[in-house]
């Protein structure tokens, strides 16, 4: 590697989706950069260019600037950066706890290799006081590290862009709160504003920015479902909103099958611990949880209403897109599976183009190798998941694949109108 900006290469630990996607983006800035993962393969793999997600723009990035990034498996390779960026995908379990266990391991390790005067900075998502917890073992440890936290921007299926094109950089600080000048450099290269605040307030600013999310998405869903019911159109209603100031432009108004993915859900749960722990009320989080599982059922619930679940005739169910959201692999929290979950005595047909699923976990689904194919012959057609080429589908024909008329389309990745010209009986969240 060349190097072309700072004082030597900079280090990133733990090669997940963060870890991949905020490591290229330091190399497309022009800085030399080495990519640590201990897990075996992982750092051969993406040295070869094999990708274990998907993201738009991604493998353009890495091709253009593949010259200032090296993979390793090896600590050492890393630890003697000046400044390391910690950039594990923190696990959740299926109440969406988070599992800091091996984000710990890995800062043991690498502080503890790590050269005097290093800058070390966690992107990992944790909760309130674990900065802290750390500061305070390194300097039991008597190690000269200065420790920071900064709040990551990854949004599934947009990280590229954001992290190209960051609105603005959340960075926490111990008792001083001055940035060093290799960390310093690194987020003027972006050319956003920088806040810098407490460790506390910034590992809680993280969760407060996807609570204020949670509160825009689970207010739409109420009040689309409403408009499903008495003939409004939500969509109509949303353009007026965007024009009010108080909300803006850029409101997250979109009706959807509740909160799926994870962060989302890691910080509803980390929000209602931290009340609890706290003796401070967060009821407005159990609404907000309520309101998600119960528009997680709608799809569900449409089945029922329209009579398509008549066990004397099971329908033949096709499903378009298994990922929580389009432009990324993960399953996490995906509605899609839910469903597919709870048809378990139907027949399903199902196509995505990124997610491939063990279908030794679901017996009644058969994988097919086309949208198409997967809505052929099929009595209902649910689209699960708004991937642009289903919305590129070609309307005629899938009419005249299909045995049934009932296409349930919740995000509204077909045209409306043009479906019920052809004869639909078309469904979408929110009219």
């Amino acid at each position: 590697m060349s190097q072309t900006k700072g004082s030597g290469p900079i280090g990133f630990v733990g090669l997940s989706h963060l870890g991949i996607i905020s490591s290229i983006t330091a190399a497309a800035q022009e800085f030399d950069v080495v990519a640590f993962d201990p897990r075996a393969g992982i750092s051969e793999a993406l040295a070869l260019g094999r990708f274990p997600v998907q993201e738009p723009g991604l493998e353009d990035l890495v091709a253009k600037h593949r010259a200032h990034i090296r993979y390793t498996d090896r600590a050492e390779d890393v630890s003697s950066c000046s400044l390391i960026f910690f950039t594990l995908d923190v696990p959740t379990d299926e109440s969406n706890r988070s599992d800091l266990t091996e984000l710990r391991n890995l800062l043991a390790d690498i502080s503890a290799k790590a050269a005097d005067g290093a800058t070390l900075v966690v992107m990992s998502q944790v909760h309130p006081g674990f900065c802290r917890s750390i500061e305070q073992t390194l300097r039991s440890n008597r190690r000269r590290l200065r420790l920071f936290y900064q709040v990551e921007t990854l949004v599934f299926g947009n990280a590229v862009a954001r992290a190209l094109r960051p609105e603005r950089y959340v960075v926490g600080c111990g008792e001083e709160a001055a940035i060093p000048g290799i960390y310093s450099e690194f987020l003027d290269a972006f050319h956003c504003p920088v806040l810098t605040m407490r460790y506390e307030s910034a590992e809680l600013c993280k969760i407060a920015i996807n609570c204020f999310l949670v509160s825009s998405v689970s207010t739409t869903n109420m009040l689309a479902e409403i408009c499903e019911k008495i003939g409004a159109d939500w969509m109509e209603i949303a353009s007026a909103l965007r024009l009010d100031k108080r909300i803006g432009p850029h409101a997250y108004l979109s009706p959807g099958l509740g909160i799926a993915g994870g962060n989302l859900e890691r910080d509803v749960v980390t929000t209602q611990n931290l009340a609890a722990q706290q003796g401070t009320d967060a009821g407005l989080v159990v609404a907000w949880q309520y309101n998600s599982a119960r528009r997680k059922e709608w799809a569900l619930r449409v089945l029922h209403e329209e009579g398509l679940l008549d066990q004397t005739r099971p329908s033949q169910l096709a499903v378009w897109g298994l990922a929580y959201k389009p432009g990324t692999h993960s399953t996490k929290n995906s509605p899609a599976l839910a469903l597919i979950q709870s048809l378990h005595s139907y027949p399903i047909r199902v196509y995505d183009p990124v997610v491939h699923i063990h279908l030794s976990e679901f017996p009644h689904v058969t994988v097919m190798p086309s949208a198409l194919e997967a809505a052929r012959e099929a009595d209902v057609l649910l689209i699960m998941t708004p991937w642009r080429e289903f919305s590129e589908a070609p309307l005629p024909e899938l009419k005249n694949v299909m045995h049934g008329a009932s296409l349930f389309d919740p995000f509204g990745a077909l045209d409306r109108d043009a479906c019920l010209a052809l004869g639909f009986n078309y469904r979408r969240l929110g009219s």
